[in-house]
């Protein structure tokens, strides 16, 4: 049981970070009936910060039953939902917590629902995150984890620690956070390249080049809505970029991921890129690299239906490097493992909602083991090592 005041201190976090400016913001606030005591505490923290919040929430039950009953058609799940649609085109901000207490129920979800699903998804992250000339930039976010045992068990972690890396990670204060990433951030200034490698194989370079420069603290700042960054995930910790879309070339080895609309836990993945664009046919996996190829030509089929001006599914979209000193190894669930202090994480697909040129409907975030090496290159052709094994080099 987590204690109330533990409770009350994440749900203030998770509202600080979206940043309330005005009087009357329109809150959505999305996430299962197992979190309800924290849906409470986040809407009454809304409505002391002068906002208007409105709390949607789902049960396991009631989304076990939208992929198995067979009444249920895949038509009807295919169709964007117009009026719901029309509300988001209205809110402020949205919060979102996952939906299940157990994620499993998507791995049995029939893979037609799940194709459908996803269709229907992609009007809805065109209205939230801006990708459409449009809606641009977005609305403001934020997607923040929960723990639960049933959860736990799926990641096949203890509960106790599980939760060590959500309650404890997002109850870091924001000004403790702030310095972290600023130091980490130090040593990014006038960067031209990234090298990252480590004992399992990763061996990659990027370019950063007057790209702009991200410190998650788990605030949202002036400075980033400005840039058109609006969200964020909670636990947050991490310095990240976007990378130039076409350059960067090398291997990356993440031991743990899960896809995002089916929750199947691919193991041991090994990607090459070069020119800065994914080699789909020369990913390997250890389990479910079906699940992972098939996931990004849905999404490249989603984008060409889209009409985006060019195809950056399979583009480097991100370099980030973990900081959160709370979360100390990966399980496959990317809103803690992309925090993990002294990794890094590669992301492909879409940037353009924090300083890049990429739009997509897909960005998959890949996680290195908390191990790595860290070389940068800089504007003067100087290099200097800022990170071995893990471990960042102070000065």
């Amino acid at each position: 049981m987590i204690p109330k005041e533990k409770i009350k201190l994440c749900a203030e976090n998770i509202v600080k970070s979206i940043n309330i400016k005005k009087e009357g913001e329109f809150i959505l606030i999305r996430g299962g009936f197992y979190c309800y005591d924290l849906l409470d505490e986040i809407g009454l923290c809304v409505l002391r910060e002068g906002g208007i919040p409105h709390i949607s929430s789902v049960s396991d039950y009631f989304e076990e039953n939208k992929w198995q009953d067979d009444r249920i058609k895949v038509e009807t799940i295919e169709k964007p939902p117009s009026a719901y649609l029309k509300m988001l085109e209205n809110i402020d901000a949205y919060i979102v917590l996952d939906l299940l207490e157990d994620p499993s129920i998507r791995n049995r979800a029939p893979k037609e629902k799940l194709e459908a699903f996803q269709k229907s998804d992609a009007p809805r992250r065109n209205i939230l995150y801006g990708m459409t000339e449009k809606y641009a930039p977005g609305k403001k976010w934020v997607y923040a984890a929960w723990p639960t045992k049933k959860t736990a068990e799926f990641y096949n972690i203890d509960y106790k620690l599980f939760e060590k890396f959500i309650v404890d990670g997002m109850s870091i204060p924001s000004e403790e956070l702030h310095k972290i990433t600023l130091n980490l951030g130090r040593f990014f200034e006038n960067a031209k390249k990234v090298y990252v490698n480590d004992e399992l194989g990763t061996d990659f370079w990027v370019s950063i080049e007057n790209r702009s420069k991200i410190l998650d603290d788990g605030i949202l700042s002036d400075e980033q809505i400005a840039l058109g960054d609006l969200g964020g995930n909670l636990p947050a910790g991490e310095v990240f970029f976007p990378p130039h879309e076409k350059q960067g070339e090398g291997k990356i080895f993440c031991p743990l991921t899960k896809e995002l609309y089916s929750n199947k836990i691919i193991k041991n993945i090994e990607l090459y890129f070069k020119n800065g664009k994914l080699l789909l046919d020369k990913v390997t996996a250890d389990q479910n690299l079906d699940t992972l190829v098939e996931a990004f030509k849905q999404r490249e089929k989603i984008d060409r239906a889209n009409n985006v001006p060019e195809i950056r599914t399979y583009n480097v979209a991100e370099l980030g490097i973990g900081c959160n000193p709370v979360i100390t190894k990966p399980i496959g669930y990317i809103l803690t493992d992309e925090k993990i202090n002294g990794s890094v994480h590669v992301a492909f697909g879409s940037n353009k909602s924090f300083g890049g040129t990429s739009a997509s409907q897909l960005h998959w975030d890949f996680v290195t083991t908390p191990k790595v090496n860290i070389k940068v290159e800089y504007e003067d052709d100087s290099t200097k090592t800022i990170m071995e094994n893990g471990i960042l080099i102070e000065e």
